[in-house]
């Protein structure tokens, strides 16, 4: 099987979770549902959760309950997309090439949404049913940690918005990202592991692939702004700049900063020699990490 049609079918086994997942639109309140449904089935990469269960493929072939774990990856990770989007912090417009929840829904909605799908996030993994009580409550406090403060998403979010207008600075740069877009990266082959039964030492290779992956991750999608349209990107094109961010390129140049996801890309392989062959598609992961062009 290709790259390409393996990323296909576990989206596609993604997508068949979420549907399971998430309360119908005819479920009241229905206009919440729908604007759930609305940013969670609006086309994304699925990498998060893909990340969560090829990462407990290479710990076992016998995972139970992986593909719903992922799934509260995806949950947490729209809910931040959603809360991004809204006037009050990235203020944008246009997400996957549609308008943004809040656009569509009003901003109240959007953020009843957003606080709905991080709570069904922790439902989802709470009820895991053919898992361990050690290993959900396990999943869930990774889950949380890469989610909130001081070292997860909200922490990083913070940083980026105290940090629009400041000189740009390379330790401020790195705490801002492995926060903000590393933390729950790196938390998707985590959970991944743990839910397939790696603990202590055996989750190192994959906290440290996680760790580069999440950071090269961010700077090519700091390069996309710069150096493609909105239509490519399928969201505003050249924010960054705009609401004067710290980013990759504006700290290091477009040259340097593509030199670096590469230097985090061979790292990621590096930290996944001691599994082989096993881990060929996370590799194949990382490359497509910075190879993407949305």
């Amino acid at each position: 099987m290709t790259f390409r049609d393996y990323l296909t079918e576990q989206a596609g086994v993604v997508d068949a979770a979420l549907e399971a997942l998430t309360p119908p639109v005819e479920a009241p309140p229905e206009t919440l549902h729908r604007a759930m449904r609305y940013s969670l089935f609006a086309g994304g990469k699925r990498l998060r959760p893909i990340l969560c269960m090829e990462a407990a493929r290479v710990v076992s072939d016998r995972a139970r309950g992986v593909e719903r774990a992922a799934c509260a990856l995806e949950m947490v990770h729209t809910y931040s997309l959603i809360h991004d989007d809204l006037p009050a912090l990235d203020n944008d417009d246009l997400r996957r090439g549609r308008p943004t929840c809040h656009k569509v829904f009003g901003e109240a909605m959007a953020i009843l949404a957003g606080d709905a799908l991080l709570t069904l996030a922790f439902q989802v993994l709470g009820s895991l049913e053919d898992v361990s009580e050690a290993l959900r409550s396990r999943m869930m406090f990774e889950l949380a940690d890469a989610a909130g403060t001081p070292r997860g998403m909200v922490a990083g979010q913070v940083l980026d918005l105290e940090g629009e207008g400041k000189v740009p600075d390379p330790a401020l740069l790195e705490s801002i990202h492995r926060a903000k877009t590393g933390a729950l990266i790196r938390a998707s082959v985590r959970i991944g592991a743990i839910c397939a039964g790696a603990a202590g030492s055996e989750l190192d290779p994959f906290s440290s692939f996680g760790e580069h992956i999440g950071l090269a991750f961010q700077i090519v999608d700091d390069l996309l702004d710069v150096e493609e349209s909105s239509e490519a990107l399928g969201k505003t094109a050249g924010k960054d700049a705009a609401q004067h961010k710290i980013t990759f390129p504006a700290v290091y140049g477009a040259g340097e900063s593509r030199r670096m996801a590469e230097r985090e890309r061979q790292a990621a392989h590096a930290a996944l020699e001691p599994f082989g062959p096993r881990a060929a598609r996370l590799k194949e992961l990382a490359d497509f990490v910075i190879h993407r062009r949305t």
